[in-house]
Order: structure tokens, then sequence, then C-alpha cells
């Protein structure tokens, strides 16, 4: 008896060392009150976003912190989009000969000089964008932004270098290849935008980088890179007065003006519900994409959509959890091996966007997987429960916060802010919008863009197993009586 006693006493003392005193009622309560205050006062008390626009039309945006560094750049609405069949590919050049030297500074003295901050340099093409950037100590702010100007308004374009750097991008087209994900995703854009612009891939095709001449790309350059289509961006340890001095002593000049007649406009791109399948059976999994027409950046039902895909949430097989993850679809995955991976997506653009999911999978699992995934859309439809929306909320909430650590992705947010909405839209904000969703409202949406629409498909690898278009289409809705 006494033996049990001090067994049970060593047990208590056991617990009692390793977790401590258990916190009262009221204390739990407290701690989640403060826990709640804080992220309420987190998103009030982020730094203001300050813009000026220059006589130019350029505008300029920063975001004033307390770091040691700061991230300065340049984003232009320009990207595959605005080229024609012929020239697609000049963007993707131009980038790579803008960071090859300038007028100023020619061959590497343009990327000798950013060495010699300590600075790091970088840039980026994408369907409707462009972007040059540069991580630097604060106190270089104004040094950085010389050198984009430089970059945007004096490159060099040098025959030589161009002949250097059609080899390197020929070479980065063949490594593209071997990306089965990325490959999919542009046959997903080509069949679901066919015959318009955004059905181009930004990279170009081989041909045209083969074809493509010094003049193709001074015209690019002569048409999209202009005041008003571009926002000087910072966020840092900087001064949003300072900034505005450097912008106007250095972004100014003749060619930075658009002509009346000039000014490049995007046409409508329309989406057709269709498929592309590349068939290859040596390839050891099949990479699937299907999409429906989504919404344009600036369309309020984004916030319902983003919702609704975390909703259905993300797997690999590398994620830790099993069958216990909250997404149904990934408990299935788990369950009756499906997939190897799979993530929905909402790509946007400034008048459409594609919506939709991806996935990779062994031959054989490919109908089951497919299947799944249109029934996962369907319950978004017609049975989506209160407890998953708030469930997603709360991780859309912390995907948005997450997305702003850092001075590079500060800025980057500020920058397609400013091209896509006209403003930067605070966090407070983009609380008020995801907390208003509930249940309904991403039934009701999910419904408008998902329920009986035409799919675009792409799919490459060994496909055999996936059905025909038509049977994939008439998952698309449900027969209820």
């Amino acid at each position: 008896m006494a033996a049990r006693s001090v067994c049970r006493a060593g047990s208590a003392a056991g617990r009692a060392l390793l977790w401590g005193p258990r916190p009262s009622a009221a204390l739990l309560t407290l701690t989640r009150k403060r826990g709640a205050a804080t992220y309420a006062q987190t998103l009030q008390n982020m730094p203001e976003t300050q813009v000026t626009t220059l006589e130019n039309g350029l505008r300029v945006a920063s975001e004033e912190s307390n770091h040691p560094t700061c991230t300065v750049g340049v984003w232009i609405k320009a990207g595959s989009r605005y080229e024609d069949p012929k020239t697609n590919g000049a963007a993707f050049f131009v980038e790579h000969m803008a960071l090859k030297g300038t007028k100023k500074r020619p061959g590497s003295d343009f990327e000798k000089e950013v060495e010699s901050l300590g600075a790091h340099l970088n840039g980026y093409t994408s369907r409707e964008q462009t972007a040059f950037y540069i991580k630097a100590l604060s106190k270089d702010m104004p040094k950085a932004v010389e050198l984009l100007s430089d970059l945007v308004q004096n490159c060099a374009l040098e025959e030589s270098q161009m002949e250097k750097e059609r080899v390197v991008i020929l070479q980065e087209l063949k490594e593209m290849d071997s990306n089965l994900t990325d490959v999919t995703f542009d046959y997903l854009h080509a069949t679901a935008y066919q015959g318009t612009s955004l059905a181009h891939t930004v990279e170009g095709t081989t041909d045209n980088i083969k074809r493509m001449t010094r003049g193709h790309l001074v015209s690019y350059v002569d048409t999209h890179f202009k005041a008003p289509r571009m926002v000087l961006a910072a966020a840092g340890g900087i001064s949003h007065k300072e900034l505005v001095d450097a912008a106007k002593q250095h972004f100014t000049g003749p060619p930075f003006t658009s002509k009346g007649d000039s000014v490049p406009t995007l046409r409508r791109c329309r989406f057709t519900g269709s498929e592309i399948r590349a068939r290859d059976d040596g390839l050891p999994l099949a990479h699937i994409a299907l999409a429906v027409e989504g919404p344009g950046w600036a369309d309020p039902d984004n916030v319902v959509l983003n919702v609704a895909n975390a909703v259905i949430g993300r797997y690999d097989r590398t994620f830790g959890g099993g069958k216990n993850q909250s997404s149904k679809l990934a408990t299935l995955a788990v369950e009756h091996n499906l997939c190897h991976s799979f993530e929905p997506f909402n790509t946007c653009y400034s008048d459409t966007g594609l919506f939709g999911f991806h996935f990779v999978s062994d031959p054989l699992s490919v109908d089951d997987m497919m299947f799944c995934a249109q029934g996962e859309w369907m319950r978004l439809c017609t049975s989506t429960t209160e407890s998953e929306v708030a469930r997603a909320k709360n991780y859309l909430r912390n995907a948005m916060v997450a997305q702003l650590d850092g001075t590079t992705r500060v800025c980057e947010n500020i920058a397609s802010h400013l091209l896509h909405y006209g403003r930067r839209i605070p966090l407070e904000e983009w609380d008020a919008r995801i907390s208003a969703v509930d249940a309904k409202m991403v039934r009701d949406v999910c419904s408008k863009y998902i329920y009986d629409k035409c799919p675009a498909i792409a799919a490459v690898g060994p496909i055999e197993q996936l059905l025909d278009y038509n049977r994939l289409r008439s998952a698309m809705y449900w027969v209820r009586l």
C-alpha cells in the first residue's frame, strides 16, 4: 500500500516537474484574448504605404521599417501577354540583356558596381509583369535607385552580348522541358487561352529565340519601358522623401514618356474549354491540371475562391500527419494511395484567371484521383460546412501575414498591388474581407465558377487512364433529384 502511494506521489511529482503547474481557466482565457488582441494590433499597426506620383507618371511607393537592409525595385506592366506570336520571348530576352550592362556601365561594369555595394540584383518576367530589384543596405538606397534607373532607361542591348545570351536562353529552354509541372501549366494556358496572347509561354519558342534581333528588343523596350507603366517600390529602413528625391533625379528623361498612340492596350483573352494531352508512357508519373475560368485580380470573388482552395488544402507525400489531415481530399489520397501530390491554384490576370487543381500520380491512379478531386469541387458547390470555412479562413490569414516576411516580399507586394488594384490594400482590409466569407458564400461563388462549366485540361506523361473529355465534363455537375 505504501509502495503504491509512493509510486503515485512520484508520478505526480514527475508530471509537475515535466509540465509545471496547470494554468487556471481564467489565465488560459486571458492568454487567448491577449493573442487575439495582438493579432488585431498587428493588423492595425502595419507601417503605412506612402505613394507619390511624379510628373511623368511614375508611381513611387514605399513602406518604412527598422530593417538595416532595404529592397528597391522597378515593376513594369509588361510581359509575354503584350507580345505577338512572332515576338514571343522578347520580354524574357530583354530581362536577360538588362542585367548584362548599360550604355553608361557596359559589360561587367554594371555587375561589379552592384557587387561593390554588397547588394543582390535580380529580375523576373511573367505574363503581365517584368521586375528588376536590388536588395542592399539601407544607406545605399539612393545608389540602388540610380542603378535601376540606368538599367531600365539605358539598356545597352549589344549585338555581341545578345549572341551569348541567346545560347544561354536556348539552354534554359531545354532544361525547362524537364520540369513537367511547368510544362503542364504552359500546356494549360495554351489550351485554355488558345488563339490569344495568354497562350504564349513567358520564355518564348526556340524558333523565336533563334530569330530574335536587336531591333525586336529595342522596339519592345521603347514601347513598354515607360514611366506611367512602372512602379518604383521600396521597403525597409528607408525614407520615402529620399526615395522620391532619388526618383526625381534619375527617373526623368524624354524616352521615359509615352506618345499618345503608342500606349499598348490589352485585348480580351477568351477562355476555351478544351484539352491538351501529351502522352509519354516512358515517364514514371502523370502530371495533370484541370481549370475553369476564374476572375481577374480586382474581382472580390477572389477572396472567396482562395478560401475554397484552403478548404481543399494541399498534399505531398513528404507531409506529416498521414490520414489525420484536415483536408478530406488529402485523407483520401493517403488512405487509397491516389497521388504523390496535389495543389489547388488560383492564377489571376488583369481581366481573367485560371481556377483549378494540379496533381501528380502513378499511371494506374489517374482515374481515381480525378474522380475524387472533381467530387471535392462538387462538394464545395453544394455542401461546404461552416467549420471547414472557419479553418480555411485561419489558414488564409496565416498565409497572408507570412507572405510579408522580409523586405523583398513586402516590396513586391507593394508594387504588385499598385499595378493590379491601383493602391496598396492594407492587411486590415484583407482580414475584413476574409472574415466576411461564410459557407453560403463559398457554395454560391464556387457554383458560379465551377458548377456545370467547361474545364480546360492539360495532361503530360503516362495518361492512358485519363478519361475522355466528355466524361470529365459530365463530372462538372451532379444529377440531383
